[in-house]
């Protein structure tokens, strides 16, 4: 099974590639994990992921700045319907826009914008940094045997969803802030699972298994 994991300048490429290796050798499974900017590669691979790490518009620039990739990635996961995994701003991403430091189109894949968190206490600190308890809200194949319900934030900015359909699982800061989306063949991760310890290659092994 061919795993591609998007390089297109934003995200924790290494840890993410060990962390797709590692839990494919757990689950018994043969992945081969490729960080690739190869659109081809991406048409060709059994199952997508699209990390991401800092702004929106940013992450959005630099996927539009790779000749072909929104292409292939249109074609692989809306066409195709191969697994997609997307990995904070990764997931981000799939909204319909983004509303940091400006507005900036998403892929539009689901509905709904990426707005700021804005806790109802003061106290708590932008960003939302550390680990919080995850609170499932409608079940999904890669949240089966979790063996912990923390998982690891870095983000300012937070998937506010049209349909309440597609919210997987949110965390309480300063109230409910979405932790994982999920439709069809796409699924994303406000959080990190390769940060994420136990929780995060249970996760990752239930996507190498799932079937949507």
């Amino acid at each position: 099974m061919q795993i591609a994991i998007i390089d297109y300048g934003s995200g924790n490429l290494r840890s993410a590639a060990k962390a797709f290796e590692r839990a494919g050798r757990d689950g018994g499974l043969v992945a081969d994990v490729l960080v690739t900017s190869d659109p081809d590669a991406v048409r060709a691979a059994e199952r997508i992921v699209l990390p991401g790490v800092g702004a929106f518009g940013d992450c959005r620039a630099g996927l539009n700045a790779i000749p072909g990739m929104v292409e292939a990635l249109e074609e692989a996961v809306r066409k195709d319907a191969k697994p997609f995994f997307g990995i904070c701003v990764g997931m981000q991403l799939m909204a319909e826009r983004g509303l940091e430091h400006g507005v900036h189109q998403g892929l539009g894949w689901l509905e709904g914008d990426v707005v700021k968190i804005e806790p109802s206490d003061p106290l708590l600190k932008i960003p939302h940094m550390g680990w919080n308890e995850l609170e499932v809200v409608n079940g999904h194949p890669l949240l089966e045997d979790m063996p912990a319900t923390h998982a690891y934030f870095v983000h300012s900015y937070a998937f506010a969803v049209s349909d309440p359909a597609v919210l997987a699982a949110r965390v309480d800061y300063g109230g409910p802030v979405t932790a994982m989306v999920a439709k069809d063949n796409l699924v994303g991760t406000q959080f990190h699972p390769e940060k994420s310890q136990a929780l995060g290659l249970a996760l990752i092994g239930n996507f190498l298994k799932w079937r949507p």
